[in-house]
């Protein structure tokens, strides 16, 4: 395992910023690993994300904030940082549809994600069996309109026990409570098809289909009280031929909500993400 820290840095542009940050590294024997930054021009920003190894840095991490704060300052800088050893805990809900639930699971037993999976909750129980299979607790929380908030209460109850970190949506089919998503801000990761706001609704790929689309696609975003229009984190697409049919295009569609989420999911474990603006910079 990986033994490094990582720092994430917003800030207005100016001069001077990466070599005062290598130089404050340099100063208590930080090799670093990577780095690299962003300027947005527009908003007068600068973004940077740099990671180190902690082998031989000689600054206990306790202290690095009061030792890092005089550059802080002078930049105004708004930072975190992350260390390696800490593995996000995230929980995963999930309705009916299993194919991007199946896929994380399997990304973290095969170690692609390095984080902890400690629940699955769902509101239904077609996917007990599979979250069992990998021998993560299931808890199942059925929603109606009487009993939301009630059921939310629950949910957060479980985030609280369970030390989570990072909510994932793997096609939960409910619309989180402005309470919900003002708990967690940049917390929660969602995944819908990419027809929206065309065809909103019940059976996007039939009307899709109907329509003659050309083009599929996913996109994963962090929610907002604005219904699916958080922070997108990243989007893909497939082309559509005459010879698809609408099973096809379901198919298209789930594999590529697989890859997107995934990619999502792992990009905020490694803390690859800035957002700002409601945009995002992600760090490769």
């Amino acid at each position: 395992m990986k033994n490094t820290a990582t720092l994430l840095i917003t800030c207005p542009d100016a001069k001077g910023i990466v070599a005062s940050i290598a130089d404050f590294l340099y100063q208590h024997n930080a090799n670093i690993l990577h780095a690299d930054q962003h300027q947005d021009a527009e908003n007068n920003l600068f973004l940077m994300r740099v990671e180190w190894d902690l082998t031989s840095f000689n600054l206990d991490v306790a202290a690095f904030g009061q030792s890092f704060a005089p550059i802080a300052a002078k930049f105004n800088m708004e930072w975190q940082l992350k260390l390696s050893q800490h593995k996000t805990r995230v929980a995963i809900m999930v309705s009916q549809y299993d194919h991007c639930l199946a896929d994380l699971l399997h990304r973290h037993k095969s170690g692609e994600l390095a984080c902890e999976i400690p629940v699955v909750i769902s509101n239904h129980r077609d996917t007990e069996a599979l979250v069992k299979f990998y021998g993560i607790d299931f808890h199942y929380i059925p929603i109606t309109k009487e009993n939301k908030s009630d059921a939310e209460a629950t949910q957060f109850g479980l985030f609280d026990s369970y030390d989570i970190d990072l909510i994932v949506l793997a096609r939960y089919m409910q619309i989180l409570s402005p309470d919900f998503v003002a708990r967690y801000p940049q917390k929660i990761i969602n995944i819908h098809h990419s027809f929206l706001p065309a065809f909103i609704g019940a059976r996007p790929y039939h009307r899709a289909f109907e329509r003659g689309v050309k083009l599929i696609g996913a996109t994963s975003h962090y929610v907002t009280e604005v219904l699916d229009e958080g922070p997108i984190i990243e989007q893909d697409i497939d082309r559509i031929s005459h010879r698809d049919q609408v099973e096809d295009l379901i198919q298209k569609g789930r594999d590529l909500e697989r890859i997107v989420l995934s990619k999502a999911v792992r990009w905020h474990i490694e803390n690859r993400i800035l957002l700002y603006a409601n945009k995002t910079v992600i760090f490769d």
